[in-house]
């Protein structure tokens, strides 16, 4: 028998990458949830993950592992709500970025539906940054989307690294200004975009403005340009820009997941769409 409490917390590491963001989280203390990493790998016989002073990844094993510990939990949490005769109702109004539109969130909000059916779920998908100034105006309980660098608000969902993508074929010309595929205002991702060619001292031009992932993708795929977007979620189609194009590094991204104070009658359900995104988190990043 694998322990509920083991497999949550081998999830918070397998999302953040770090034993001791998976602590904050789970609100444990750091050699908790190493306790609880070793004991799981006693229970299965195999390593979940390399380690070493700088960093964290998961192993073949742990990789296999991911789809079972979700799968185990989901159970169990269907179990316990079904036994204990608790039932989450109500509106709940979320919101989720354009970044998740061609990952497996629909497959999160379907199961988070059959095992809460008398929760009223609302989605907005829109730019994490109108997400965030919805959120903030109480016009949303709960979003899940980007954050901008040093915010501290929000539970991460997982780190990422952007980078640079855009058509096989395209090639830039270093005598020219970069063309951009962008958000509009207040897109995070065009904000970075735009800062880092600035510190390079490199100039660019808009290629096109959209504020729909597909018309972003439909844009880069036809060449007409190079957009910022999370290593994670490359679209079909598209690939990274080789290194010997010399655009600059753009850093690293947080996707987080954060709660409304506005509507203290949404927070039972938001709190269990937030408790099913990240235990299925992986699904958001890997097809």
């Amino acid at each position: 028998m694998y322990d509920p409490a083991q497999l949550r917390t081998f999830l918070a590491v397998a999302q953040t990458l770090s034993f001791t963001g998976a602590a904050r989280r789970l609100g444990l203390r750091q050699s908790t949830v190493s306790q609880h990493v070793r004991r799981l790998e006693d229970a299965t016989g195999r390593l979940l993950f390399t380690r070493d002073t700088h960093s964290v990844e998961l192993t073949e094993d742990g990789e296999a592992m991911l789809g079972f510990a979700r799968r185990i939990l989901e159970v169990h949490e269907q179990a316990t709500a079904f036994f204990s005769g608790t039932r989450v109702r109500g509106r709940l109004r979320f919101g989720a970025s354009e970044d998740f539109v061609l990952t497996r969130l629909p497959e999160i909000l379907e199961g988070f539906r059959y095992q809460h059916p008398e929760v009223d779920l609302e989605l907005t998908v829109e730019l994490s940054g109108t997400l965030h100034e919805q959120l903030a105006a109480g016009k949303l309980d709960l979003v899940l989307a980007k954050r901008r660098p040093q915010d501290p608000r929000g539970e991460p969902v997982w780190h990422d690294r952007l980078v640079w993508i855009g058509a096989e074929r395209l090639r830039l010309d270093p005598d020219r200004p970069v063309p951009l595929i962008v958000y509009p205002p207040p897109g995070i991702t065009r904000a970075l975009a735009f800062e880092a060619l600035q510190r390079q001292g490199r100039p660019w031009r808009i290629a096109c403005t959209s504020g729909s992932l597909n018309g972003l993708i439909a844009a880069a795929r036809a060449g007409l340009g190079v957009m910022a977007h999370s290593r994670g979620l490359i679209p079909p189609g598209l690939v990274r820009v080789p290194e010997r194009a010399g655009l600059p590094e753009l850093g690293k991204v947080d996707f987080v997941l954060v709660h409304g104070r506005h509507r203290p009658s949404a927070q039972h359900a938001a709190d269990a769409l937030a408790k099913a995104i990240l235990s299925g988190g992986e699904r958001l990043h890997r097809r």
